[in-house]
């Protein structure tokens, strides 16, 4: 009897061990198939790239557009002898040696501040024009084959063009006839839309840099699907001054625009960086230099301007962006605590900018502004936000820039101080050829596209499906 005993008690106690074996070889064979079985490619016409990106870099594919809608139409502006009719001294102008003596390869973007301040294109692409070996600290990887590639980069220098036929006083912008920026336009459309990889996408994985805000002015329709850099969506959404009804041809619909898909980017700031060891003593207690009368949600401006003009401790100059201009604006930006920064014709400017690189906290009375890298960005830990309706009664804000404290103003300088790398484009290299900082506004353009990648393809998917001829009724998605 002893021994039937413990027989069954060893019994008893194996049975556990049984089933405890059986789970660990379960999980072992579970563990196998899922980590070391090969994975098996998608059964579509879509490169394996959208579906698979890598994390380190977003794969670039330059669309091969002739030269001579990027570095052959700069070469074309240094050979104008036409000074912009826009701007009383234009420093591209102004004396002949500025001209470029000879052609150059990768000639330097425009100096006129209208220009200059949209020059995101330029940088762009010097970026991947630069030599694979001196890209290390570039996020963008430049591919050849545009199957392999996340994304298809159109190098167009739309603002560049843009800016030549309106700096020319023709007249013709609007136009098509005798209109040089429209027929570039069209060949860039004619070029891209019959390539295999356009119509594989739709565009969709299509770059655009359209930073000025008429650059593709005459086919923004056909370029929506694309990812549009742009410095804010204002001159998507307006209506044409003339119209009243909605009714204008000119009106911008908002499913061309999404911060879904779209991004914003930075103005080339025009004022030279201040480090915050030169910082001084600033005397004044909020600037501001520009146009006084503005457009649509720029009226805002004008009667700020009418109720700060006169205020003890704030200066509101009318300013033009000539060398003069400059001058007052680097010496009024550098000697203020704050920097005012409202709506003009769109949300926001190069002012901004300006005012992050002169370490001036900005005031940002713009309800609709759309900013830089957020997400990346904390504006709020630099920016002094106010909504419109507060700036405008009577001495609320100058009384509430005086109510924050001197120590919170060094907090925020600080603070400012260590994101202004974030907004410089120029890497210093002649013609923009050579190596960018890894922590300037190139690289945190190519890594903020790469956060787009899963809606990008996502968007390609959903288009790929919908049956021919169906309706389906457009959507706006703006944020």
């Amino acid at each position: 009897m002893a021994i039937k005993s413990s027989t069954a008690t060893v019994s008893k106690a194996a049975k556990p061990l049984f089933f405890t074996l059986a789970l660990l070889l379960s999980l072992s064979f579970f563990i196998v198939v899922l980590f070391f079985t090969p994975a098996t490619k998608p059964t579509n016409s879509f490169p394996q790239s959208h579906f698979l990106s890598s994390q380190n870099s977003i794969k670039v594919y330059v669309a091969n557009l002739p030269r001579s809608l990027n570095y052959g139409l700069l070469q074309q502006y240094w050979d104008s002898n036409h000074p912009d009719s826009r701007i009383p001294t234009d420093p591209d102008h102004r004396i002949s040696t500025t001209h470029i003596s000879k052609p150059a390869q990768y000639p330097p973007y425009p100096e006129n501040p209208l220009i200059k301040q949209y020059s995101a294109e330029y940088w762009l692409m010097g970026d991947l024009e630069t030599p694979q070996e001196m890209r290390a600290g570039s996020f963008a990887k430049r591919v050849f084959d545009a199957n392999e590639a996340d994304v298809v980069f159109v190098p167009f220098f739309a603002t560049l063009s843009a800016e030549m036929e309106l700096g020319s006083g023709s007249g013709a912008f609007r136009k098509k006839a005798g209109n040089g920026d429209y027929s570039r336009q069209k060949k860039v459309i004619d070029f891209v839309r019959n390539t295999d990889a356009w119509k594989r996408s739709g565009g969709r994985d299509h770059v655009f840099v359209l930073t000025d805000p008429v650059a593709m002015w005459h086919f923004r329709e056909e370029i929506a699907p694309a990812v549009l850099l742009v410095v804010d969506f204002g001159g998507w959404y307006r209506l044409d001054v003339k119209s009243s009804d909605g009714t204008s041809s000119d009106m911008i619909h908002h499913t061309q625009v999404s911060l879904l898909k779209d991004m914003i980017v930075p103005y080339t700031h025009l004022l030279p960086r201040l480090q915050l060891s030169e910082n001084q003593k600033r005397q004044t207690l909020l600037y501001f230099k520009g146009a006084k009368h503005r457009h649509r949600g720029g009226l805002v401006r004008e009667k700020l301007w009418d109720s700060l003009v006169n205020v003890p401790g704030v200066i509101m100059e009318e300013g033009f962006p000539n060398a003069t201009g400059r001058e007052q604006s680097i010496k009024g930006m550098r000697s203020s605590e704050f920097c005012l920064h409202p709506a003009g014709d769109t949300p926001t400017s190069c002012r901004l900018f300006d005012a992050i690189q002169s370490l001036c906290i900005p005031v940002i009375v713009s309800d609709n502004i759309e900013l830089p890298f957020e997400g990346m960005v904390d504006y709020s830990t630099f920016s002094v936000f106010v909504a419109v309706s507060d700036a405008l009664r009577p001495n609320w804000l100058v009384s509430h820039l005086r109510s924050i404290p001197e120590t919170h103003r060094n907090v925020l300088r600080l603070a400012m101080a260590k994101v202004q790398p974030v907004f410089v484009y120029d890497n210093g290299h002649p013609g923009g050829i050579g190596p960018i900082p890894s922590d300037g506004a190139v690289n945190h353009i190519w890594r903020k596209v790469h956060q787009k990648l899963p809606a990008i393809k996502e968007a390609i998917v959903r288009e790929k499906r919908k049956p021919a001829n169906s309706s389906i009724p457009l959507r706006c998605h703006c944020t």
